[in-house]
């Protein structure tokens, strides 16, 4: 990319139950017993939603360095008995701090499903790993599943913002053909992923990772702010801040 590009910052996984249940090594030994919660096995979860002080800090660092910020939002919280918590209802003061950046134009959201897994398939096992139930839209996934949950988690982001949320950011980057119809039958506008699909997205704008830096929530867990800070001073002098929907 060259300079005064246009960047997307998109930041993932924001509601997500996938950061408490998620919880796998990527080997085989590794996933034996508790051996996938401790380094060196340990590949993701468990770790902490950003709390409302710390978005409010995010959302300074954002005016100081005059750049913008797309989150990818899961519309409900899955918890361990499979109800499904709506996200402004889980973590209001996270809901109010986003909800105030996103009526000043700082971030932009996007719709990042309604569960981000398999219900009921989604909890931690004592011998195998789950990662793969933390993907919301296989395509043995049957279509009305892929519309209903489109649905729910645009009426909750929807409501909560009190805007029309008509960008869909596929959890783990899966999704299907059943997934594209699902997404023009509801009238969104764009799909933002690194994998396109051979097949037709009719009316649905694909937006390619061309222009878009992708993270997750994890990086501000694991990292701090102080991360988040060296990536703006970083691309605010090379690239011009961008939100999805203007790429």
């Amino acid at each position: 990319m060259k300079k005064n590009n246009p960047l997307v910052l998109r930041m993932d996984d924001v509601g997500a139950s996938s950061k408490k249940f998620n919880i796998y090594s990527k080997s085989r030994i590794g996933n034996f017993l508790f051996l996938k919660r401790i380094k060196p096995f340990k590949a993701w979860g468990p770790y902490d939603e950003i709390s409302a002080e710390k978005w409010k800090k995010i959302i300074d660092l954002l005016n100081l360095y005059n750049f913008k910020l797309t989150i990818a939002v899961t519309a409900t919280w899955v918890d361990e008995k499979n109800n499904l918590i709506p996200f402004p209802e889980k973590f209001p003061g996270q809901a109010n701090v986003l909800k105030d950046a996103f009526k000043n134009k700082i971030i932009e959201i996007a719709n990042h499903g309604l569960t981000h897994c398999v219900v009921g398939k989604h909890l931690p096992r004592y011998f195998t790993s789950v990662r793969k139930y933390h993907r919301e839209f296989w395509d043995w996934i049957p279509h009305d599943t892929h519309r209903i949950h489109l649905e729910k988690s645009s009426k909750i982001l929807n409501e909560w913002l009190e805007n029309k949320i008509d960008i869909f950011v596929p959890p783990g980057n899966v999704y299907s053909e059943q997934t594209i119809g699902a997404l023009n039958e509801l009238n969104f506008t764009g799909i933002n992923s690194s994998k396109k699909l051979d097949c037709s997205y009719k009316n649905l704008k694909f937006i390619d990772e061309k222009n878009v830096f992708a993270f997750h929530d994890k990086e501000i867990s694991l990292f701090g702010i102080d991360w988040f800070e060296t990536q703006l001073k970083k691309f605010k002098t090379t690239y011009t801040a961008s939100f999805l929907k203007e790429l």
